[in-house]
């Protein structure tokens, strides 16, 4: 036995000797003390003869650690093991926050060593097919430790950007309602018939997979030991497989065959990051007759994004006849000061709910308060909570729009202005005084008077 300490942080996989590293092997056969969950010593018993060997309960997690801490300062090899990757969901996490909170360093006597292993969503997922080929996200249902709002949060984020979801802890004897609140979430941005594998100890005596859809999904037997696996809008079933494309049926004809029209091998595809607001525009000239928040919707994109396309677009490029500028950040607030100046106005406010008002408004109606900007009269009362306003825009369609847009940091609409028409023109004061802003409040013209002068 050495006199400097070593922790082990073990992961082994799903528990078959097949799928355990050779490191964890190592690992677990170097140790004098192999600690772990009763469960998981089981599994390894094999490899335990001659260790000390110390058993903890399901919920003596802590416990674990400082047990493991407490040997290792006696100058001990130590093995903290768990099923899995123990840095997914497991020991490693707490394990150093009680060393850190002991004063240890990495620099201290005792050496740590994490040795990962297959997590429960790779060992799942290759019993079932290839569900996890693209973007992916795990979510644990154990509310015993996160709060349940937080929880739902997260399951609503990954339901509403499409991922592929991996429920981990989905269901026990005392928490039944969190995975049926969790099919809740997720038929709201899914189809019933999205695919769904609930697959209870891959690669264990015990193990079984169920096939169901997400509609479904409540309806079958699922435990503590069980992983579900959610498809994305995207994901198929086919011979009894469940398959995620990555996306090459986007670029390429039948996947082996020629790049399709506009797209090029080894570039990214014309919706990418850098090209994506390219197509934007071009959509806004072949559909002219769409409001922006069609375009918005089409695209199933902020406002602030379609907004911005149209913004960053050459002067020789049209956008449907749009055109943005974006304001000055300093500017923002001065941009309200302008609106008042433009007369009567429609007021387009969207609720964090999502309910959407529109209000007929004159210059006095604005009222500045501290952080909520209050916009009333004698027939209504709504108030803006300004910090939320990040950016802002002005957005033209000479014969349709003359408005200013207010955005979050999501770049989702806080409100806007658009100026109301009289006698289905706009008066020439008020373009005037429109063009004065885009003159005045704009980046780019701001730039471009700094470089004149």
């Amino acid at each position: 036995m050495s006199n400097k300490g070593k922790i082990f942080l073990v992961g082994f996989g799903p528990g078959s000797k097949e799928h355990m590293t050779q490191r964890a092997r190592e690992a677990i056969a170097e140790s004098d003390v192999v600690i772990g969950y009763s469960t998981y010593i089981q599994l390894v018993k094999e490899l335990l003869d001659g260790k000390e060997v110390v058993r903890k309960g399901m919920t003596e997690e802590i416990d674990r650690c400082v047990e493991a801490y407490e040997q290792a300062v006696q100058g001990k090899t130590v093995a903290l093991v768990s099923s899995g990757d123990i840095g997914v969901y497991g020991m490693a996490g707490p394990t150093y926050e009680v060393l850190l909170q002991s004063g240890w360093t990495p620099q201290s006597d005792i050496e740590v060593e994490t040795v990962p292993g297959t997590t429960a969503l790779s060992a799942c997922a290759s019993l079932v097919g290839a569900p996890l080929t693209h973007d992916f996200c795990s979510i644990s249902l154990s509310d015993l430790l996160t709060p349940w709002p937080t929880i739902a949060k997260r399951i609503d984020a990954a339901g509403r950007s499409d991922f592929v979801v991996a429920l981990y802890n989905p269901k026990s004897g005392r928490r039944t309602q969190q995975i049926v609140e969790a099919q809740r979430i997720l038929l709201q941005y899914r189809k019933a018939e999205t695919p769904v594998a609930i697959v209870k100890s891959a690669y264990r005596d015990m193990q079984d997979v169920q096939m169901t859809t997400l509609d479904k999904m409540s309806e079958h037997k699922i435990g503590m030991l069980s992983t579900v696996l959610i498809g994305n809008s995207s994901t198929f079933m086919q011979e009894g497989l469940m398959i995620t494309p990555r996306g090459y049926a986007n670029k390429y004809d039948n996947i082996t065959g020629e790049t399709k029209d506009g797209e090029k091998a080894g570039r990214s595809l014309t919706m990418g990051l850098i090209s994506w607001k390219s197509v934007v525009r071009e959509y806004l000239n072949n559909e002219p007759h769409h409001s922006l928040r069609d375009v918005a919707r089409f695209f199933n994109a902020p406002m602030g994004e379609i907004v911005s396309a149209i913004g960053e677009a050459d002067a020789d490029v049209t956008t449907g006849g749009y055109k943005a500028l974006a304001i000055a950040p300093d500017k923002i607030e001065q941009a309200i000061e302008v609106s008042k100046g433009f007369g009567k106005l429609r007021a387009v406010v969207r609720a964090e709910g999502g309910a959407i008002s529109e209000l007929m408004i004159n210059s006095n109606d604005f009222e500045q308060r501290g952080d909520w900007l209050n916009i009333e009269n004698e027939h209504f009362h709504f108030h803006v909570n300004w910090p939320q306003v990040t950016s802002a825009w002005l957005v033209r369609h000479d014969s349709k729009l003359l408005g200013v847009q207010f955005f979050n940091p999501q770049n989702e609409t806080v409100f806007n202005l658009s100026v109301v028409k009289q006698d289905g023109e706009f008066s020439q004061d008020v373009v005037e005084k429109y063009n004065h802003a885009w003159n005045e409040l704009g980046i780019r013209a701001i730039q471009e008077k700094a470089v004149n002068e």
